[in-house]
């Protein structure tokens, strides 16, 4: 399924918030994940994430620090910050409203059958 560019880009801020709330991450790590919870429909790139850490950071919405694990190469992990924390609850009342609203119209107007996560279609 191809899902189009503007709204992979909307979804970027609230999906990396999201995934740091539950705990700190580096870059590839982050790419692995959002490949997983979205069942390899979302597949993301360096050059997607890498900006979007970078300017989270600059907002205030996430921290880095540089560790290096016991094994491999030195890594920059990502965790989220109070003011991540109040912009990641800000994003989920935006796009819980924007999914209520999709969900109507198509109930609605098209008789299509409820929204499911892709993991119950």
């Amino acid at each position: 399924m191809h899902i189009a560019k503007d709204l992979v880009a909307a979804s970027t801020t609230p999906l990396v918030l999201g995934i740091l709330a539950e705990g700190e991450s580096y870059g590839y790590a982050l790419l692995k994940q959002v490949g997983e919870l979205s069942g390899g429909h979302l597949e993301w790139t360096d050059g997607l994430l890498y900006p979007l850490l970078h300017r989270l950071e600059r907002l205030g919405h996430v921290e880095s620090v540089w560790r290096q694990p016991a094994t491999g190469r030195k890594r920059k992990y990502y965790r989220i910050t109070e003011q991540g924390r109040a912009e990641l609850a800000e994003q989920h009342r935006q796009w819980s409203t924007v999914v209520d609203t999709l969900r109507n119209v198509w109930q609605d107007n098209f008789s299509v059958a409820p929204l499911r996560p892709a993991t119950e279609a």
